[in-house]
Order: C-alpha cells, then structure tokens, then sequence
C-alpha cells in the first residue's frame, strides 16, 4: 500500500508533496507550497522548510517540536493576489503530549525566479 500524503489530499505522498520535498522541483503555486511546508512538518523535513521560507524572514536554523503528531490539514481558501503574491489561509491540527492543538493561519507568499516562497503568517482566530 501507498503512504498517504499527509496534506490530506487523498493521493499518495510520492505523487502528491514528495515531488517537492528534497527534490528542487518547485511547487506549482502557494496553495501547492503550503501543503508541501504541512507534509514537512508531519515528516520533520527541515530543510525544506528551510529551502521554502524566504530568505527575507527564514530563521537561521530551525528546531521543531518533539513529540508533535500532526492530526490533519484544511485549506480553506488560496488567495492569489497577482502573478508574484498569493495568500492561503489554512487550520492544521495537531497533537502534543496527548494535548489537541489547532493553527488557524492566514500565510503570505511570494514567487521569485519561478519558486514560491512562504514569506510570514497572521495567525487568525
């Protein structure tokens, strides 16, 4: 059996965000991006987190939290805004130390040379 992507697509990881992580090929659009950062967090992908944040606002390293099992993904609009900016506003869900846990965020992209890029979050209520 196919690993599921953990974007929550339906489609196995391979076809769906593998084909971005770690493999330089760009995500189509911000929406693609986003569910890319997702599955990277799931997997504990740093470096494409990394690889993904704008030079402007990436730290310069990055530590994610142990112990975090993420739940699930709900993308609930892609905004784009013109060819270089869009916006997606999205709830991840998430567990820790059996604690539930929800992100509501509004996160602004850039597309520079033909990558998109996260750029920085709102977080929304």
């Amino acid at each position: 059996m196919k690993e599921a992507c953990p974007c929550g697509r339906g489609a196995a990881f391979a076809v769906c965000c593998g084909r971005y992580l770690g493999t330089g090929v760009p995500a189509p659009d911000a929406e693609a991006l986003m569910r890319s950062r997702y599955s990277a967090f799931a997997r504990g992908d740093v470096a494409h987190l990394l690889a993904t944040w704008h030079p402007s606002h990436r730290p310069a390293a990055l530590e994610l939290e142990a112990g975090v099992k993420w739940l699930g993904l709900d993308v609930k609009r892609h905004r784009v805004l013109d060819e270089t900016r869009a916006e997606v506003e999205f709830v991840a869900r998430s567990r820790v130390q059996g604690r539930g846990q929800r992100l509501h965020e509004r996160s602004r992209f850039v597309r520079e040379d033909g990558n998109w890029y996260y750029v920085d979050g709102e977080q929304l209520a």
